[in-house]
């Protein structure tokens, strides 16, 4: 039996990577809010997104058919403006007002998706969406390390199929996370309790991928893209609610 502070661990990265997983997004409001709680942020921040890479990575292998590379690709150029723009939001700016803004924003677009009578449909890619998502994913990863929800809003405008969704998300989130990575490794953060927490929870993380691919591929189109509006809402919410502390 794993000890008390291993076996919250290794339960709170199987939740977010079945999250992940499901779908393509959302495990960053659980995976490091809940790691820091009773880990050291040096070790929370950095685990969780060594966690990333091996997801977006195994699925990439899994679904590389099902990703749309041109979308992807344009996202990742798009967010480069805006990271370095993140970085200074988070050092200058008054963090409560900005998350409160973006936490309304993306409640409203998500119940205007949910409740409409006929939302907006994106059949191909749109330059001006396309820029506005990876510009706001970039501002979004830069200052808070939540590049999600723009990805998705774009994701479910274009009306991928759940495989496309996850698979593409994946694809923007790979490079993303490995570049984080190597800040973390240049920094010189990397700890010893960051590698042993992750052999660890390699073999649960192994099977959340494989038990997330399973529920993806079960979701119909319209199903699906409740839960991904339903999972806005909540990011949206807790935004409000960090906001309002």
């Amino acid at each position: 039996m794993p000890e008390p502070l291993t076996a919250y661990v290794l339960l709170v990265i199987f939740l977010a990577t079945l999250i992940r997983s499901s779908l393509g997004f959302g495990e960053a409001l659980i995976a490091v809010p809940l790691l820091a709680m009773r880990l050291p942020i040096t070790v929370a921040a950095p685990l969780a997104v060594l966690v990333s890479v091996v997801i977006a990575a195994v699925v990439v292998i899994q679904d590389w058919r099902h990703l749309e590379v041109r979308s992807a690709g344009a996202l990742i150029l798009a967010s480069l403006p805006g990271i370095p723009l993140g970085v200074l939001l988070l050092a200058r700016g008054n963090e409560h007002v900005v998350k409160c803004i973006l936490g309304i924003l993306i409640i409203g677009f998500s119940i205007y998706s949910l409740t409409a009578g006929k939302t907006l449909h994106l059949p191909n890619d749109h330059r001006g969406w396309l820029l506005a998502c990876g510009f706001l994913s970039g501002l979004l990863g830069g200052a808070y390390g939540m590049n999600g929800p723009p990805l998705a809003i774009y994701g479910a405008l274009r009306r991928w199929p759940p495989r496309h969704f996850r698979a593409t998300l994946q694809g923007y989130f790979l490079p993303a996370s490995l570049c984080g990575l190597i800040g973390y490794v240049w920094l010189g953060l990397w700890q010893a309790a960051i590698t042993r927490y992750f052999l660890l929870s390699l073999p649960m993380v192994v099977v959340a991928i494989l038990l997330g691919r399973s529920i993806n591929q079960r979701m119909t189109g319209h199903g699906f893209f409740r839960f991904v509006y339903l999972g806005l809402i909540a990011v949206g919410s807790v935004l409000v609610l960090q906001a309002a502390k």
